[in-house]
């Protein structure tokens, strides 16, 4: 009996220093993920100040006749604001200087500016796509279940995508790299919205961090915008809508999506409408669709704060505070709007 137990308190003590040891090993690996994170973020910041400079210059030389000085302040007041913007905010302040940028006329600019433009461009490209890798393998290890049980990560706030959309790049001339949408913000006769809630279906351990979102998906080559979002009304829920039916577009998300093995550019346009509530049907989903939805939920704007609350994150990421005004949008209607208009409402 003596052995026996001397035996198994030795096991124990083994398993409790290997334990010891992954722990260790993990934590030091989390904390490099941690320093890689910060840094990735400051090589980014800087890009990105370089570029807001840059705007500036190009305000300058793009806007200086007469008559074109009001869009040259606009520029000027957008790089300001984009500079000073604090970290919530900057996401939205740097894709409204990156519609003003994309109007740019740069037959207007020396060719010196042209190229210093691009290069800050490209800067901001690459700075952008190093720091959400960065995001990436540090959120991977941060959400095992181990880690999270033991705390291996500290107090240290949990890594956040930058989410915006850049002008095309040399590399990128020829290729679409950005994927246009149309979602829809269902709406019953309470005021609640219609939600998804999925996952990425290529981690398949256990670990994958579920999401909400709206109904809606890619535009078909070709296909107008309000007929693709009733498309993929009657695909994800079974109902039968026209595009005529639809309020909108009244938002637009420039987002950097990293779902199914793959990172993606997409560019989000929003549609309104309003039906009595409902059991979504599952019949016309994808293959794919059945494999990362999970299930739905009719959310108000407090169901949504919850979900947040409880680290389920919400996309849009605006959507509980926007809710009142779509339903104020849909009970007093809204002139279709040009998707192309930058006045669009650009949100997160």
């Amino acid at each position: 009996m003596t052995i026996a137990l001397i035996v198994l308190g030795v096991l124990v003590l083994v398993a409790l220093a290997l334990v010891g040891l992954w722990a260790y090993q993990t934590a030091n690996r989390l904390d490099r993920l941690h320093v890689r994170y910060d840094l990735s973020w400051q090589a980014l910041d800087a890009a990105l100040a370089r570029r807001a400079v840059v705007a500036r210059a190009v305000s300058a030389a793009a806007y200086s006749a007469p008559g074109a000085e009001p869009e040259g302040r606009r520029l000027t007041r957008l790089a300001d604001a984009a500079e000073r913007a604090p970290r919530p905010l900057r996401e939205t302040a740097e894709n409204e200087l990156s519609a003003s940028l994309a109007m740019v006329d740069t037959s207007r600019l020396p060719i010196a500016l042209v190229a210093e433009l691009a290069d800050a461009e490209a800067r901001v490209l690459l700075a952008r796509r190093f720091h959400n890798d960065a995001v990436r393998d540090t959120l991977a290890l941060r959400q095992r279940p181990a880690v999270r049980v033991l705390r291996l990560g500290g107090r240290a706030a949990l890594p956040v995508y930058f989410e915006i959309a850049e002008r095309a790049t040399e590399q990128d001339q020829g290729e679409n790299t950005t994927r246009t949408s149309a979602r829809v913000v269902l709406l019953d006769e309470t005021g609640a919205v219609l939600l998804f809630c999925g996952s990425d279906p290529t981690i398949t351990d256990g670990t994958a961090k579920r999401f909400w979102f709206t109904v809606g998906g890619q535009a078909l080559p070709g296909e107008r915008l309000a007929q693709a979002a009733a498309r993929e009304l009657a695909e994800e829920t079974g109902l039968q809508v026209i595009g005529a039916d639809l309020i909108g577009p009244i938002w637009r998300r420039d987002a950097i999506v990293d779902f199914n093995g793959s990172v993606v550019r997409s560019q989000e346009y929003f549609f309104v409408h309003r039906t009595r509530r409902f059991e979504p049907s599952e019949e016309g989903r994808t293959e794919l669709e059945h494999r990362y939805i999970h299930g739905h939920r009719w959310c108000d704007s407090d169901d949504i704060t919850a979900l947040a609350a409880a680290g389920e994150t919400v996309y849009p990421k605006q959507l509980g505070e926007l809710l009142a005004s779509a339903n104020d949008v849909e009970r007093h209607g809204e002139p279709v709007a040009d998707p192309d208009d930058l006045g669009l409402r650009a949100i997160h």
